[in-house]
């Protein structure tokens, strides 16, 4: 059985440059993604958050595998206490004055399948609000 990755793609009214320092920038990440004690756009560079939803709060551990400035950040997403390996990838294509952002997040099937919160639907809901609002609100606030 294939296992297709998730993907978010959405359009925003803003440069290249401006999303990517809302992605790379620990000040502005904290605005619109998790409160992360630290984060460097650098490979092999270690951050983690918790987030989850009712009870269900989940450590995030992540490194970052792949840095191309202005253009692509990936990084792995794994869950202390929890098998299971994945990578986010933000992909970053400049369409005029405006960004185009392709959010993979690939790997989800290594997830415990009999945990309810690794559904795949919940990891749709969750990059599609934070990629389809919150960033989309951040970039797009200032115009």
């Amino acid at each position: 059985m294939k296992h297709e990755p998730l993907i978010v793609e959405r359009t925003y009214n803003a440069p290249a440059d401006k999303v990517w320092k809302a992605i790379t920038d620990i000040n502005q990440i904290r605005q619109w993604y998790f409160n992360l004690a630290d984060f460097k756009a650098e490979p092999g560079f270690e951050f983690q958050f918790e987030g989850g939803k009712d009870d269900n709060v989940y450590l995030h551990k992540c490194r970052i595998t792949e840095v191309i400035p202005n253009k692509k950040l990936q990084y792995t997403w794994q869950y202390e206490g929890y098998e299971g390996n994945s990578y986010v990838t933000f992909e970053l294509f400049a369409e005029g004055s405006k960004t185009r952002l392709k959010l993979t997040h690939e790997g989800l099937e290594t997830f415990p399948m009999s945990n309810p919160d690794f559904d795949k639907k919940n990891f749709m809901e969750g990059w599609t609000a934070i990629i389809g609002t919150s960033l989309k609100d951040h970039v797009e606030k200032d115009l």
